[in-house]
């Protein structure tokens, strides 16, 4: 057999297999109730008008465009749609500030490589989107828990990173309804991480994934539009913006972007020339045609339908949940994230779980940079309706009411 170890890159060693969407392949059983994918229900796709889209595209005078080779920034036509959806959310900026990407992964990737030299420090919360580590893991960086309260002193980081080899480089967090906690940061401490950024002189990476799924609450200005506001123009900014289409209108056409300083923009785009020169021409046009005509209509569609998967995920966790069990309350998003007591194991618990009473969800311990967090788990109710949940967290609450007792 070809051992193939030695050719490799070093940085290969830091790939590792996710897992979840090792567990996605659960959602093909028809006896497993899944709240394990984060993904959106497909059944609220508007199938209806990207048919509508890419007939007309096919129909005009559009279809030799749509099917060649495009500029590396993306679709102009959609860059200006999303000029207006920044200002918005009070980011003023031009089309020049607006990069498209192979969806919002593909962003973590060039910034990742963009910014970490091996040894390098990235900072992330703990627990944090697991996709974000996966991108970043392959620049071989060192990663350090990002306090967003304040209780760490820049200096802190900065010993930390210089410990281990390299410097802080950024400081990456999703600020709203975040994947996997469903939390959201608050004012305070947004203003503090702009603050810290600026006196440690690293950069910022907010990630907007799912900043239109809010459901009560007040929103709270993103930190690219409150570092705007502070310093008069998204040129003099240190945060980096990256959003996407894959929450609100489909996933599978792998569409996002990065809203950032022209500085950034260049060269991210000399990565894109160089990775897959563009992304996908005519699902650009097939994107920005849904969004200019349908994006209002099919976020708040979406919105009522998660909320209510929301609200009757939360009522069951408070009906079926034994004491010591803990869950957050998001007022967005996709996630709840489950503290079970001390001594338990998710990964565990997951593995009995399919073997008796047919449930998926995410062992914690995969958002950990460090591996920690055994004891957590996350929950998602995107792609579950009303009865499900009922049943499907009742039978969860069984199965660790039962490892409680038999712990006892």
């Amino acid at each position: 057999m070809l051992n193939w170890d030695h050719m490799f890159a070093t940085r290969s060693s830091k790939m590792r297999a996710s897992e979840i969407r090792e567990l996605l392949k659960l959602l093909d059983q028809p006896d497993i109730i899944s709240f394990a994918g984060g993904i959106p229900d497909p059944a609220l796709f508007p199938a209806d008008a990207f048919q509508a889209a890419y007939a007309d595209i096919f129909a005009g005078n559009q279809v030799n465009s749509a099917l060649q080779y495009s500029v590396s920034e993306g679709y102009k036509p959609l860059r200006e749609w999303l000029v207006g959806e920044m200002s918005k959310i009070g980011i003023p900026c031009d089309a020049d500030n607006i990069f498209i990407t192979s969806g919002s992964q593909q962003a973590l990737d060039y910034l990742g490589k963009l910014f970490l030299s091996p040894k390098d420090t990235a900072l992330v919360t703990w627990p944090t989107y697991l996709g974000a580590l996966q991108a970043f893991n392959a620049y071989e960086p060192n990663y350090d828990q990002l306090s967003v309260t304040g209780n760490r002193t820049p200096g802190s980081y900065e010993a930390m990173a210089i410990n281990m080899g390299g410097r802080v480089k950024f400081a990456y967090l999703s600020t709203d309804f975040s994947n996997p906690t469903g939390e959201t940061v608050d004012l305070a401490a947004r203003q503090h991480l702009i603050d810290m950024a600026d006196e440690m002189d690293i950069a910022i990476i907010e990630d907007g994934a799912y900043q239109s799924l809010r459901y009560e609450g007040e929103a709270v200005s993103p930190i690219l539009a409150l570092e705007i506001a502070r310093k008069g123009s998204i040129e003099q900014t240190r945060t980096i913006y990256c959003g996407s289409f894959s929450k609100t209108l489909a996933p599978g056409l792998r569409v996002g972007f990065v809203v950032a300083n022209t500085t950034v923009v260049r060269k991210l785009v000399l990565m894109k020339q160089a990775a897959d020169l563009h992304s996908s021409t005519i699902n650009q046009i097939a994107i920005a045609h849904v969004a200019q005509r349908h994006f209002e209509a099919q976020v708040a569609k979406i919105k009522a339908a998660y909320n209510a998967r929301r609200l009757a995920m939360l009522a069951a966790l408070d009906r079926y949940m034994p004491a010591g069990t803990v869950w957050t309350r998001p007022e967005g998003g996709m996630f709840i994230w489950v503290t079970l007591p001390e001594g338990m194991d998710g990964a565990d618990l997951l593995s009995q779980s399919i073997k008796t009473e047919k449930v998926a969800f995410v062992p914690g311990q995969a958002f950990f940079a460090d591996r920690s967090g055994a004891n957590t788990l996350r929950l998602s109710f995107s792609c579950a309706n009303e009865q499900m949940i009922e049943e499907g967290i009742k039978r969860l609450g069984r199965l660790v009411s039962a490892a409680l007792a038999d712990a006892v």
